[in-house]
């Protein structure tokens, strides 16, 4: 047989942080004590009402396939969600329920990018969005983008960059790996841009509810035809689930359908119905009690960084990370983050995972530990530094 590696996946690279992951799996597994500040996933448990409902469920024993496009009842609570909490309308014939917010990326890439268009993102961003863009043949167009525009891309660099073949632009507001927001009005102005242009705009919003001073707008408050990505993975602390869901145009809903019949048949009835639970007014309570010890941990960790001597230019407006400069200790975040793993056991990412701005200067630090993890891992950072 005369086996071949398709042409594409010459342009996928690999998630660094899964291979650190994985590194650190296997020294826990030689009896290492390893603190992981690499990967974001809450260290907190799925809440008990999601738990329970899931568990509910399945005592049932009929967990069977559900619609392409999600469970009705779950479509129509996110629907709520909107109204509730963005005072924003959304039919909720629009919203399609995926596995995880990568098949929400698969889904809205899959049904409006043509090969050889390109989508414009920041420089530094969630690497896995642009590998998404390349698995359909088209080009991921980088934007370096700085502490001026908080690390965002804003309405003028639309402007600026935008190509002969610039479909889109994508913009994850709050952002991995900076925690950084684009405000309500920047946001508003950056859509307007790009409908002006006529381009399709991408809202990643994975990290709304994990916000720490004034709510972020969802992209659809500005604009009702864009795409919306969003997940159960974050905010609601359901990461393993594998659940997110996608809002679309009125003029994708029936491709949209079509490629998840195609694609995944359907998201998980079991998670489905587990994410039911996410919306009841306990659950949210406590995550939003999850939400202020987040907060809690950015402040101690941002404090001790920059004590330590990392250099961050402000401090985090969302999500669970800070992206903090280490060039004070080496010029190469990747043998960095390998050499704090192996000497110390502190799991980190080092910002060549997220682009190329910068990208050797920079460590990624997750504040999924607890206070006191934490705080022994920040007393190894600073052994290994100083040694």
């Amino acid at each position: 047989m005369n086996l071949h590696i398709a042409q594409r996946m010459h342009n996928i690279k690999p998630f660094i942080v899964m291979e650190l992951l994985q590194r650190a799996q296997q020294l826990q597994a030689q009896g290492r004590d390893v603190i992981h500040m690499e990967i974001g996933e809450p260290d907190f448990a799925t809440p008990p009402l999601v738990q329970a409902a899931a568990a509910k469920f399945l005592q049932q024993g009929d967990a069977k396939y559900t619609a392409a496009a999600g469970l009705p009842e779950l479509r129509a609570a996110i629907a709520a969600y909107y109204r509730q909490n963005y005072g924003v309308a959304v039919d909720a014939g629009r919203i399609f329920i995926t596995p995880g917010a990568s098949g929400a990326f698969l889904l809205a890439f899959g049904s409006s990018l043509n090969p050889g268009q390109a989508v414009m993102m920041a420089d530094p961003c969630y690497p896995c969005n642009a590998n998404f863009v390349q698995l359909f043949n088209a080009e991921t167009q980088l934007v370096a983008v700085d502490p001026a525009t908080n690390y965002q891309l804003d309405a003028g660099l639309i402007a600026q960059n935008w190509r002969a073949n610039t479909s889109g632009v994508l913009i994850a507001s709050p952002a991995n790996p900076t925690g950084s927001l684009l405000s309500n009005t920047a946001l508003a102005a950056a859509i307007d841009q790009v409908q002006a242009l006529g381009g399709c705009f991408y809202a990643d919003e994975i990290y709304h509810g994990l916000d720490y001073a004034e709510p972020p707008a969802t992209a659809l408050a500005s604009h009702d035809q864009v795409f919306v990505i969003n997940s159960f993975s974050k905010f609601f602390g359901m990461t393993g689930w594998r659940i997110g869901w996608l809002i679309v145009p009125d003029s994708h809903v029936a491709v949209v359908e079509r490629l998840a019949q195609n694609i995944f048949i359907s998201t998980s009835s079991q998670a489905q119905y587990a994410a039911l639970a996410s919306f009841s007014a306990e659950n949210m309570t406590e995550l939003r009690r999850r939400r202020d010890e987040f907060k809690i941990r950015r402040d101690y960790l941002y404090e001790n960084l920059l004590r330590l001597g990392f250099k961050i230019t402000a401090k985090p407006e969302g999500a669970f990370y800070i992206y903090a400069d280490c060039s004070t200790f080496s010029q190469n975040s990747y043998q960095f983050a390998k050499d704090l793993l192996e000497a110390e056991g502190v799991a980190v990412t080092p910002g060549t995972d997220f682009g190329y701005n910068g990208a050797d200067k920079h460590i990624r630090f997750a504040y999924t530990a607890s206070i006191p993890r934490m705080a022994e891992a920040l007393t190894r950072l600073e052994r290994f530094i100083c040694r």
